[in-house]
């Protein structure tokens, strides 16, 4: 898995092959095949083993902020953006349904597991300022769409232009920041 993942990182999706990742791991051409079934499964695998990770890093940084509800939702945030930038590979691969099977077990557990840590962040915050169902939906729908639509536009230098003129040290992070503040998360 570990050889499949620095391909798709370093090469993209489209230089992900079971005969490449056979290569890369220094394995017979049969045995991704045998492992994984085909290339579906090698990528729903891979996207199994990005939401797993993507679920922690997304809980542990709310756990790091703390009880209040306003601080977990910007940490988690800071956290989904933080992932899309470390990982880019394995954060486009994850929603890219149609290269993904997601009746596989693996992927559809952690798909679960990441949605149950960003609920985890919803739900604190709805306790705390109970809303409507629709609202409290359209709450999570908008913070999700945020951040995202960031990490999406940021891993394909889209912001790449925006950030550079930024003034003196101010980056991606401090652009970020801005735009949770400008859409009002965490008040």
């Amino acid at each position: 898995m570990s050889a499949a993942e620095r391909i798709l990182e370093r090469d993209g999706i489209q230089a992900l092959t079971l005969r490449a990742t056979a290569r890369a791991a220094g394995v017979s051409h049969a045995a991704p095949a045998s492992h994984f079934g085909d290339l579906t499964g090698l990528l729903s695998e891979l996207a199994a083993l990005g939401y797993r990770r993507f679920g922690k890093a997304v809980f542990e940084a709310m756990e790091a902020a703390g009880e209040d509800p306003r601080a977990r939702m910007k940490a988690m945030g800071r956290a989904y953006v933080g992932f899309a930038r470390k990982h880019p590979g394995l954060f486009s691969l994850m929603y890219r349904s149609e290269r993904l099977d997601p009746a596989r077990p693996a992927l559809r557990d952690a798909i679960a597991e990441a949605r149950s840590a960003l609920r985890a962040a919803a739900s604190a915050r709805a306790q705390e300022q109970p809303l409507p169902p629709l609202q409290t939906a359209a709450q999570s729908a908008a913070l999700w769409a945020l951040v995202h639509g960031f990490a999406v536009l940021l891993i394909d230098g889209r912001l790449s232009a925006l950030i550079a003129s930024l003034p003196g040290e101010e980056g991606a992070d401090t652009l970020l920041e801005a735009v949770l503040a400008t859409a009002r998360v965490g008040e």
